[in-house]
């Protein structure tokens, strides 16, 4: 898969993409213009370059997401703090919230999140390693 990085303006032309998919490349065409100005040649240009990326599909004109939005800025920020914080998110969490004062409920959903981790990873080691009788 190639560099999944976007530009500003595909970012906001993925966005369309995801809040109307699956939709015609007709409709497509017609959204784009109302939406970003652009005309239809524009559009299929876009459109061609985030398919070859892996991220789109067209297939018989029916334009849909390979990738979601939500997976997609998954490895968007697995790929920061990789590059950015040698992949470690305690380094991340530390850089962010040292200019940022989290909130009391920032705090509680990402005690959540790390709940839940711990909660799937103990299931996940019980079924791996069957104890023995």
């Amino acid at each position: 898969m190639e560099e999944m990085k976007l530009a500003l303006v595909e970012s906001r032309f993925a966005d369309i993409l995801w809040k109307n998919e699956p939709i015609h490349s007709r409709e497509l065409v017609k959204v784009c213009e109302k939406e970003l100005n652009w005309k239809k040649s524009t559009t299929y240009t876009v459109l061609r370059k985030l398919c070859a990326r892996g991220l789109f599909q067209n297939q018989n004109g029916i334009v849909s997401a390979v990738i979601s939005k939500s997976d997609y800025y998954a490895i968007q920020s697995e790929r920061f703090v990789e590059e950015t914080f040698e992949g470690s998110l305690p380094a991340f969490i530390n850089a962010f919230s040292t200019r940022k004062q989290l909130t009391a409920e920032e705090i509680a959903q990402i005690r959540k999140m790390i709940d839940v981790y711990e909660e799937k990873e103990s299931f996940c080691n019980a079924k791996s390693f069957p104890q023995e009788q």
